[in-house]
């Protein structure tokens, strides 16, 4: 059948082990589903997760979370091909635009020259300048920002420059406008990044710096059509719930919505749900990703994982017999793993519609844009020609 609404809810990082090619990114031997169930010691409730086949999909079960007989819907995994495993990589191959060059990163630190640029701009200097956790980095340099006003700017293992700002000391939308600048350097040919992130914080001192909900980011245009474009030229509606305007530079979208947070993104999941309309509601909790991933926090993960969780029951109960669920993450970002970075895994896939009348397996996914094709294949739309509907195995 064809679906009149179809909701994907993307749990930014909930990677469900390592992918065949993690041994190219270091990452051999990730699983941030099966870690966080670990650092539970099988006190980690998910009930309907479970129950639509989150542990069905894996070939261990999470601990604490069984397989179960008679999954809700279908669950499978699907793969990445693109060069990268940060969230535009991630979100552009769903939306069928595997990012097939890679992007430039700085393990070193950002050229001088860069540098100069942005601190030129912004009548600034420029402290930090390496790969760091974003919290660490705020605690070990928040200080020195409040006396001088210096900007902090840092990396990661994935393509972005990010920009940390006390909101006292530099306002946002001065933040804003020297992150704008500094994504008009990175957008090639000499330098091309994914994604210059502002990352506001407040506090007097390290030991209650805390960031806040203000955070932009800034990514390189989409490289080509994607099918977010395809539908909304086809007057298939198009919403963005979370960073997805930001990932997708606005493009494609109809209607946008901000997240404070994951429960604010399901607070807004909650109220499109209540809209009539034919279309496509993407949406992305970023929370797990920013708040306990880099952090290494798998407590703090699974008690995410839970929230989500308890939500996604009144989900479930809103959904109409015309509704398609699907849940899926971007990569991974284990918690019980080394170092702060995102993790090359694979992600759980999980669809679910009132009207199916049977259950099963979508097996291993070739490529994110799986997820693409089916919703165009569902709207009757032609598109990129990346990846493989799975709509007739919907039943």
């Amino acid at each position: 059948m064809s679906y009149k609404r179809i909701f994907t809810i993307v749990l930014d990082s909930v990677g469900t082990g390592a992918a065949p090619d993690a041994d190219k990114f270091g990452d051999v031997g990730s699983d941030t589903l099966g870690h966080i169930g670990e650092a539970y010691k099988g006190k980690l409730a998910l009930p309907n997760l479970q129950k639509m086949g989150i542990s069905n999909l894996r070939e261990k079960a999470i601990e604490g979370v069984p397989a179960v007989d008679n999954p809700l819907g279908y669950y499978g995994k699907m793969t990445e091909v693109s060069a990268g495993k940060d969230s535009m990589d991630g979100h552009w191959e769903m939306m069928g635009l595997p990012v097939t060059q890679p992007l430039d990163f700085f393990p070193e630190g950002f050229p001088d020259e860069l540098l100069a640029k942005i601190a030129d701009f912004s009548g600034r200097k420029i402290v930090g300048n390496r790969p760091a956790s974003g919290t660490k980095i705020i605690e070990e340099l928040g200080e020195h920002q409040l006396e001088t006003g210096d900007l902090i700017i840092y990396t990661s293992g994935d393509s972005v420059l990010q920009i940390a700002a006390h909101e006292e000391v530099i306002p946002l939308d001065e933040l804003y406008r020297i992150c704008e600048y500094a994504r008009s350097l990175v957008n090639g040919p000499k330098y091309t990044l994914g994604r210059v992130i502002a990352r506001p914080y407040v506090g007097t001192n390290k030991d209650n710096f805390t960031r806040t909900s203000h955070r932009h980011d800034y990514s390189l245009e989409p490289t080509g059509q994607t099918d977010l474009d395809y539908l909304q030229k086809n007057d298939i509606k198009t919403i963005g719930i979370g960073k997805i305007s930001d990932i997708f530079s606005g493009n494609g979208l109809d209607e946008v919505y901000h997240n404070e947070d994951n429960m604010d993104g399901m607070d807004h999941v909650d109220h499109v749900m209540t809209q009539d309309f034919d279309g496509f509601c993407f949406v992305n909790l970023v929370d797990f990703d920013s708040m306990y991933g880099h952090r290494r926090n798998p407590i703090g993960f699974g008690q995410a994982l839970m929230d989500f969780d308890q939500r996604l029951a009144t989900v479930l109960e809103q959904l109409k017999e015309d509704d398609l669920l699907l849940i899926t993450a971007d990569h991974g970002n284990d918690p019980g793993f080394k170092g702060t970075d995102h993790t090359r895994e694979q992600v759980p896939l999980l669809a679910y519609s009132p009207s199916m009348e049977k259950n099963g397996s979508l097996g291993v996914r070739d490529t994110f844009s799986d997820l693409g094709a089916t919703v165009l294949d569902n709207f009757n739309v032609e598109g990129t020609a990346k990846g493989k509907s799975f709509l007739s195995e919907l039943i």
